[in-house]
């Protein structure tokens, strides 16, 4: 539980810093906002968490679990969706989930930009003149948790949960404080309250109410992407006992200030606290939206390691900062688009006022596409289609409905995120169709076994002492490099080892099911090493694993030389695949990727190469 609060909860728990605040303002519509409007917005923020995160996310998608894993890369895998062929009902299912899954990094860019921002606006409540500080010391604070994800996170990730225990605590204080002011609001709790005050206003400005009412919300999605490392109980206990308690106190404490005071609209979370509180608090709401931050930031990391193993990424290198501790990974690639993308969104914008307007659409559309791949999950699973369709067709409502209303701020930002989001997935769609397109080429050039083996005993090569190892995308046919080998220098090893390592649909597999000999001919093995999507694949230690049980004899490890092809694509209109220019933008992608030997872990010493060009 208290893991769970300095990870899951952070996005969510630092949102009361500009969520009532901004429904107000939209709720006010630039005049002074009224105690029934008032009423209305916390309403509707209560019943959005309870509908939402509490119903939806922790008792409904918990569910979904892949062998305890979720996420969105998850559900993919549930559904069998990466093999999916082009036209099937599950190849429509891979480009919502690769959508769902790009929204992800929109949401990672917009996420620490508002949260650092709201937070350190609260020295503008005591002290005006400290506005022009506002914008450095967010670039300053932001740059910082950037450099700092190269070290690790988990020098400071034992102290997340207590600081979020405590900040959830000052949450309840604060709101406390605030309904003593005024206990009527706790009338608010009526959900005809919210259902009443959206039809007293225009159509127009209950979109605008809903679009601010759902910034209450985001982060939610961080239950179900999490749960792999805490577990569903944990996480729906920390929500129900600590979390959702203090922040319906919180949002209910700023909106009884608001029925009293609607002068201090411009930022009631700080306004709830005493004067002499006020700096500190502004130190304790960075220091949350830093974990806030991490946590987005550390999501970025393992979701691109799933999409690398599920082959929707390119191969990017991922250094390991604890040797014993899973999900301990830096990607230097994620992280500086990261950041950069996060510092441009804080120098366009400039306010967490004007980030709002950016917030909020790509989470929600993330959230629709969650509730349709829950719901394909659950119809797979042999769960009733009537009540499949009802319960999920009933929070699918609700989420386009927030959708809907987020849609109404694209021209103010929200552009931003569905602009990173789209760049991401279109990365993602070229080069699963260029590796599509790479192993079709491959197919054509591989030799077929049994036409390998009668060449060489119409030819025999000349035998060289020990056993090679050849790396190959397929458990059938002969590997080009070996092939080529054969061919330029008329000799071969007197041991081979054909070694394919396979990304399994399930989160890990276990030792006794990683190994799978095939034995070709006497001195010809095939060997099948499995992986699952949470896992970084060792091809030395899987060759090492099969020699300890049994599998292969007479092997030294170390003595071993793995032959590794490196090909270089060449983009084509002759050939049927995709249009040139992104040929050619798959093919420096490919340029680009994690070399073969350092993405398996191959020792550098006993890796050779050999090139091969191949046409697309």
């Amino acid at each position: 539980m208290l893991g769970a609060l300095g990870v899951v909860y952070g996005d969510i728990g630092t949102s009361p810093l500009y969520a009532l605040k901004e429904a107000a303002r939209a709720a006010s519509q630039g005049g002074v906002i009224t105690p029934n409007a008032v009423l209305g917005v916390v309403s509707l923020i209560l019943w959005s968490l309870i509908l939402i995160i509490s119903l939806k996310y922790a008792v409904l998608i918990l569910r979904a679990d892949n062998r305890g894993e979720g996420g969105i890369v998850a559900m993919l895998a549930l559904l069998h969706a990466r093999r999916a062929r082009p036209g099937t009902w599950r190849s429509i299912l891979l480009i919502v989930g690769l959508v769902g899954a790009a929204l992800l990094y929109g949401d990672g860019a917009i996420t620490p930009a508002i949260s650092v921002l709201s937070a350190i606006e609260g020295l503008k409540v005591d002290a005006p003149s400290l506005a022009p500080l506002v914008l450095p010391l967010t670039v300053a604070v932001l740059l910082g948790l950037f450099l700092m994800q190269r070290k690790g996170t988990g020098f400071i990730g034992g102290i997340f949960g207590p600081i979020m225990l405590g900040w959830f605590v000052v949450l309840a204080m604060l709101g406390l404080r605030g309904i003593l002011l005024a206990p009527m609001v706790l009338t608010a709790i009526n959900p005809l309250v919210a259902f009443e005050f959206l039809l007293s206003t225009g159509p127009i400005v209950s979109f605008a109410i809903l679009g601010a009412a759902f910034l209450a919300v985001t982060g939610g999605e961080a239950m179900y992407a999490d749960m792999g490392h805490f577990g569903r109980v944990p996480i729906r206990l920390a929500w129900f006992f600590i979390a959702l308690p203090g922040l319906v106190l919180n949002y209910f404490g700023q909106a009884a200030l608001l029925v009293t005071h609607p002068e201090f609209s411009d930022n009631p979370f700080y306004q709830l606290a005493p004067d002499w509180a006020h700096y500190p608090l502004v130190a304790f709401a960075t220091v949350a939206t830093v974990i806030a931050s991490q946590a987005i930031i550390s999501g970025a990391f393992s979701l691109t390691q799933q999409a690398i193993q599920l082959g929707l990424c390119p191969g990017l290198h991922i250094q390991h900062t604890a040797s014993h501790e899973i999900g301990q990974i830096y990607v230097p690639a994620v992280n500086w688009l990261l950041a950069a993308a996060t510092l441009g969104a804080v120098f366009l914008f400039r306010s967490s006022d004007a980030l709002a307007g950016a917030y909020g659409i790509a989470v929600s559309m993330l959230m629709a596409i969650t509730t349709l791949l829950a719901a394909m999950i659950a119809l797979r699973w042999g769960y009733n289609p009537l009540l499949v369709v009802a319960v999920n067709g009933f929070f699918l409502l609700i989420d386009l409905t927030f959708f809907a209303a987020n849609a109404t701020k694209f021209l103010d930002g929200g552009w931003f995120p569905l602009l990173l989001a789209t760049a991401v997935a279109f990365l993602m769609l070229t080069w699963r169709k260029g590796q599509h397109l790479v192993q079709r080429a491959r197919a054509h050039m591989r030799q077929p076994e049994a036409e390998f083996l009668a060449a060489l005993g119409r030819n025999p090569p000349i035998c060289l002492p020990g056993t090679a190892i050849y790396l190959t995308a397929s458990t059938h046919g002969i590997p080009l490099p070996l092939t080529n080998f054969v061919r330029h220098n008329h000799a071969l090893h007197e041991r081979l080892l054909l070694v394919t390592a396979r990304s399994e649909e399930i989160p890990r597999v276990s030792d006794e099911h990683r190994v799978e000999i095939i034995q070709i001919a006497p001195n010809v093995s095939r060997v099948v090493l499995r992986y699952g999507f949470m896992e970084t694949p060792c091809i030395p230690d899987g060759v090492r694993l099969a020699i300890e049980r049994g599998h292969l004899t007479g092997i030294e490890p170390d003595s071993l030389s793995y032959y590794i092809g490196r090909e270089t694509i060449i983009p084509t209109e002759h050939v049927r695949g995709m249009a040139v220019w992104r040929e050619a933008l798959f093919a420096f992608m490919q340029r680009n990727a994690e070399r073969s030997a350092a993405y398996f872990q191959i020792p550098a010493r006993q890796v050779v190469e050999v090139g091969t060009e191949i046409e697309i």
